[in-house]
């Protein structure tokens, strides 16, 4: 079994935990889908943190410009980038997925005012510190992106692309569009704006990024056990923080 066979059998068990989270059959109505997308935004924007940190440290984004050295992983996170950063909307027109999930939120009527002024605050500061301390948002939130932001500060490439990898948004299972469908199918909630989202996402993230990201953890980790090892101590815990954010939505919503 390779490394990379190995690390992926030792979380199994906690992603099954995540996948098949109660949370998910919960979301049956439209309060409840838009108390999910309220606190789950938070957690698509600091995703994003994490491969802009990747690519700020595989790929040289300084003036004057030099060749990198981590050719492949370089590569895969220059094209993840393109996707997550520069996609396209159901009108053609370029979108982050970030702001694609916000236009889902306002289309089905949750608020964006935090996360707004959440974003405002990062322009002005440059500071993740400085900004979630002025807005108002829950412990566990916060705590969710403060372990994200501890990762991107390990400055551990193998280390941030194992969390990037392990917890990425194809966690949402394919029960949760089914949910928002049938939502929509009975005037609920105008949803189109989100079923793209999420097909979109959950399409490349299984066609593309995931096996991009595979290889990227196994170059940055190549033969090194220690590497392996951290890179999977790190993964169960971004999948275990993940539900720890899971249990308090639904709590929450229930």
């Amino acid at each position: 079994m390779s490394y990379i066979q190995n690390l992926e059998k030792n979380l199994s068990s906690t992603r099954k935990s995540l996948v098949n989270h109660n949370l998910y059959s919960k979301l049956d109505s439209k309060q409840k889908l838009v108390e999910f997308m309220e606190n789950h935004v938070f957690a698509v924007w600091d995703f994003m943190s994490l491969i802009k940190a990747l690519q700020k440290n595989l790929t040289c984004v300084d003036i004057p410009w030099v060749p990198n050295e981590n050719r492949l992983a370089g590569r895969l996170v220059n094209e993840i980038v393109l996707a997550e950063e520069s996609d396209v909307d159901l009108k053609g027109d370029p979108k982050s997925h970030f702001e694609l999930y916000l236009e889902s939120m306002i289309q089905i009527g949750a608020s964006t005012k935090i996360i707004e002024d959440f974003i405002s605050e990062i322009k002005n500061s440059k500071s993740y510190t400085k900004s979630v301390e002025k807005i108002n948002i829950n412990p566990i939130v916060k705590e969710f992106m403060d372990f994200t932001f501890n990762i991107i500060d390990t400055n551990k490439n193998h280390v941030i692309a194992s969390v990037f990898t392990f917890g990425r948004e194809d966690l949402i299972p394919d029960m949760f569009i089914e949910i928002v469908k049938k939502l929509s199918f009975n005037d609920e909630i105008k949803s189109d704006n989100l079923i793209y989202y999420l097909e979109r996402h959950i399409e490349i993230d299984a066609d593309e990024h995931g096996p991009m990201a595979l290889k990227m953890i196994e170059e940055l980790c190549g033969e090194d056990k220690e590497k392996w090892k951290e890179a999977e101590i790190a993964s169960k815990k971004a999948l275990e923080m993940r539900i720890k954010l899971w249990n308090y939505i639904e709590n929450k919503i229930s």
